[in-house]
């Protein structure tokens, strides 16, 4: 019986991994390094990627950190920033003396497994990039130590060249030794503003002030005391209404006192001359590998929003996929002392191995021991202040505050559901469109708004605006902010040249009938070839000699 092959089918053109190991740490950072040099101890086969050094122009996109511009002309220098990183950071030599494969520049972009819509894996595997190719790695454990990012709040003029978060600025500062600054205003007084102002004064930038919209510094009183001896000045009860700049960059921040209902005092300005406005106002855990592979995400104010649940031993509802470190949930102790991301690491590591076999299970139970006195929720939740901050930025600035940066969307547009004006005039039906129509339908859903304001569709991926839209919705919809949902990720989590991605993961045999593949063959048909033919009279003028 002759068999006859199916050209559509998909059976053996599933990508393909160039490797597979047995452990991969993602994010190289302190709680990465641990996880990482922890497994390799006991004997399993470990990679340990790391996204540092940064392409520039992912930099300049604020990806995966609010870098507001403020990058040095050396970052270009793709050699010295790797000697950069590689210097800064001694656990990664101790990691590579113990067997760890260390990987430098490479990004994860994506995270795939078999499940109710895919079935055709060989296993779990991630899609790298180093900038010039796209490849994928499998994998039977994964430790995400991805770290935060930095929470955005727009104010008038922070599209400016100069407005830069705090993780931003502490990377350009400590890892890349690269920030473009000489004079800062910090905007929160909390650990996370403390800290960095600290290290700017450490590396010579001189800092003007810390703003704070409660009316006392909340942060550690030794550390304020610290600053206050090298003159820094706090500027509680305030907000930002504005930062300045007459060519494109920030010169001047412009502040407000608020009274006691959080509201501007007429006449209460202050500018401070300054180079760079930095957001010290909080920090959200990176959740979107665990999020694409379908780990179960809770939202945990005290820990920064929507975390993994994790059991005892930092292993997601996902089993095999651990996380650790700021991505499993940060808070001020975590901040304060970074042995706690450390034990968290070393933890996932050592559970890691564990699920391979290659330590006991009893070694394991005495790290998860050591690690539960340590492990708080922190001393309250974050939301509350995030909103306080927000709703002074409102009262100071107005609603006509750009809030999604990559698609001009602002903040009155966000809460009416109207697309960004660059897109044109709009129709009846979208001006008729807002807040109130959608609530009729159900429960505000940001995937949704996104779609239709096309607020978080832009390069940097929503990762300056995520949280904003959501506080925004909550406050115009009257709901806590808990009630938003998160919005969801999709692959690439990492901006990527198309050249990276094509045609490298697609055989041709499966681009020979890639419309087939959703069941509608002449979905994707050019005009000309369907419908019936017209009569052959005079050529066409598109007609072209073969």
């Amino acid at each position: 019986m002759r068999r006859v092959a199916d050209p559509k089918s998909i059976a053996d053109k599933a990508p393909r991994v160039e490797r597979r190991v047995a452990l991969v740490v993602v994010g190289a950072g302190v709680t990465g390094v641990a996880a990482a040099t922890e497994a390799a101890r006991a004997g399993v086969e470990v990679v340990l990627l790391d996204e540092n050094p940064i392409e520039h122009d992912l930099m300049a996109m604020d990806v995966p950190y609010l870098f507001g511009g403020r990058m040095s002309p050396s970052l270009k220098n793709r050699a010295l920033a790797l000697q950069r990183v590689a210097e800064r950071d001694a656990g990664l030599a101790q990691a590579d003396e113990t067997g760890v494969d260390v990987q430098l520049g490479v990004s994860v972009w994506g995270a795939f497994r078999n499940g109710p819509t895919v079935r055709e894996l060989d296993g779990p595997m991630l899609g790298l990039s180093d900038g010039e190719r796209s490849w994928l790695l499998g994998y039977d454990r994964l430790v995400v130590a991805a770290g935060a990012r930095d929470l955005a709040l727009g104010f008038a003029g922070w599209e400016q060249a100069g407005v830069v978060g705090a993780q931003g600025a502490w990377s350009l500062l400590s890892r890349y030794r690269a920030l473009a600054s000489r004079r800062m205003v910090v905007l929160g007084a909390g650990t996370l503003g403390l800290r960095t102002a600290a290290l700017a004064l450490e590396q010579g930038v001189e800092v003007a002030g810390i703003v704070e919209v409660a009316p006392e510094v909340p942060g550690d009183p030794a550390a304020w005391r610290a600053l206050e001896r090298q003159g820094v000045r706090a500027y509680p009860a305030h907000t930002v209404k504005a930062a300045r700049g007459a060519t494109g960059e920030v010169e001047s921040a412009v502040l407000v006192r608020l009274d006691g209902g959080g509201r501007p005092v007429a006449g209460s300005e202050t500018e401070l001359a300054c180079d760079t406005v930095c957001l010290a106002i909080g920090l959200v855990p990176n959740v979107e590998l665990p999020g694409l592979l379908g780990c179960r995400l809770a939202f945990r104010s005290a820990l920064g929003g929507f975390v993994p649940e994790t059991d005892p031993w930092m292993e997601t509802s996902v089993p095999g996929v651990f996380v650790a470190g700021d991505g499993a949930g940060l808070h001020e102790e975590m901040l304060a002392e970074p042995a706690i991301a450390r034990d968290q690491g070393r933890l996932a590591g050592i559970a890691a191995a564990a699920s391979l076999g290659a330590v006991p299970r009893s070694r394991a139970e005495a790290r998860c021991a050591d690690l539960a006195a340590r492990r708080g929720a922190g001393p309250r939740e974050a939301h509350g202040d995030w909103r306080r901050w927000l709703l002074s930025l409102i009262e100071a600035g107005g609603w006509d505050v750009t809030a999604c940066r990559c698609e001009e969307v602002t903040r009155r547009e966000l809460v009416e559901v109207q697309p960004p004006r660059y897109l044109g005039p709009r129709f009846p039906a979208m001006r008729a469109r807002g807040l109130a129509t959608l609530l009729a339908d159900g429960p505000v859903d940001p995937d949704q708004v996104k779609r239709l304001t096309r607020a978080g569709m832009g390069p940097c991926q929503g990762r300056r605006c995520r949280e904003q839209v959501a506080l925004l919705l909550a406050h115009a919809a009257g709901i806590p902010v808990e009630r938003i949902p998160l919005a969801t990720y999709r692959p690439p989590v990492r901006p990527l040249p198309l050249a990276v991605l094509w045609p490298h993961d697609e055989p041709e045999e499966m681009r020979e009938h890639w419309v087939a593949w959703f069941g509608i063959p002449t979905q994707f048909a050019a005009q000309w070839k369907s419908g019936p033919a017209e009569p052959a009279t005079a050529p066409s003028p598109l007609a072209v000699d073969k």
